[in-house]
């Protein structure tokens, strides 16, 4: 692996056994096959266990605030369109602080690839219960269980037409990285929630009650059929379908703007106060 061009050598913090580092070499092979370079790429991402991904990598990378990291990345792809645009944070970095983002990114179809190490719990802080934690668990924080019924964000982000809608186990590398490269290779905006176990902190979801429910969806299914993607993105328990849920054909934001679109990347322009108005008067 260190003959992969994204390895970076260092010192990992991630508990042993953690689902992380599944997760880091499957997205290092798959940039690798993709065949990409560290610099034509751009990993961001905000605060958790999840977040420090950017460190461990070689690449471009950005690592911000709590919950913000897609509008660091939006701005990323918007500045540079020629960059690969990815974005690592967990459950709790997606779907609690950053839910507000996860909306407005799906509205808009930026073209950035979104991977949410789902853990159903937050880690970096010590085991609470994240958005995805199933009602009534026992964490270190509620110890008489958990009071708030868990976010469904596949089905939240079906409901809304996001272009790209999937699932992944970080126990299955195979489908992981096939998972990765087809969310990659949208143009517009990727959800892919990647199943992955907390060895610390969540005794529930373990890397065998992952590996017990979940399945491959059947070669027959169809992202396209809203209604049976929304089924699917439901189905939660005993059995837990992995793939893609569901895909859109509809533009992305770049596509939208002519002066994104057409012309060069804005970071290699050189601006005119007429050039400048121009394009702040399509993009509004």
């Amino acid at each position: 692996m260190k003959n992969n061009p994204f390895h970076y050598d260092c010192e990992i913090s991630w508990c042993p056994g953690c689902g992380n580092f599944g997760i880091i070499e499957a997205l290092k092979e798959t940039l690798e096959e993709l065949g990409l370079k560290p610099y034509e790429t751009a990993a961001i991402s905000g605060i958790g266990q999840a977040a420090k991904l950017p460190h461990y990598i070689n690449s471009n990378g950005f690592n911000g605030l709590h919950g913000r990291a897609l509008p660091v990345a939006m701005g990323v792809k918007i500045a540079n369109k020629d960059l690969t645009v990815f974005v690592n944070s967990g459950d709790g970095d997606s779907y609690g602080e950053g839910g507000n983002h996860l909306i407005h990114n799906i509205r808009r179809n930026i073209d950035i690839t979104h991977f949410v190490h789902n853990n159903q719990i937050y880690g970096l802080t010590k085991g609470q219960g994240s958005p995805t934690t199933a009602l009534n668990q026992v964490t270190t924080l509620q110890f008489d269980g958990v009071k708030s019924s868990p976010f469904n964000p596949l089905a939240f982000a079906i409901s809304q037409d996001c272009s790209f809608v999937a699932r992944t186990f970080s126990g299955d590398k195979v489908h992981m990285k096939a998972m990765m490269k087809a969310a990659i290779e949208n143009k517009g905006y990727s959800l892919l929630d990647i199943l992955q176990p907390c060895v610390t902190f969540n005794k529930v979801n373990t890397f065998k009650w992952y590996k017990d429910r979940v399945y491959y969806l059947d070669e027959k299914y169809d992202p396209y059929d809203k209604e049976e993607a929304f089924k699917k993105a439901l189905e939660w328990g005993d059995s837990i379908p992995i793939g893609i849920l569901y895909k859109s054909d509809k533009p992305s934001f770049i596509d939208r703007f002519h002066h994104l679109k057409e012309e060069e990347p804005l970071v290699k322009r050189r601006w005119s106060p007429q050039d400048a108005r121009a394009f702040m008067d399509e993009f509004y």
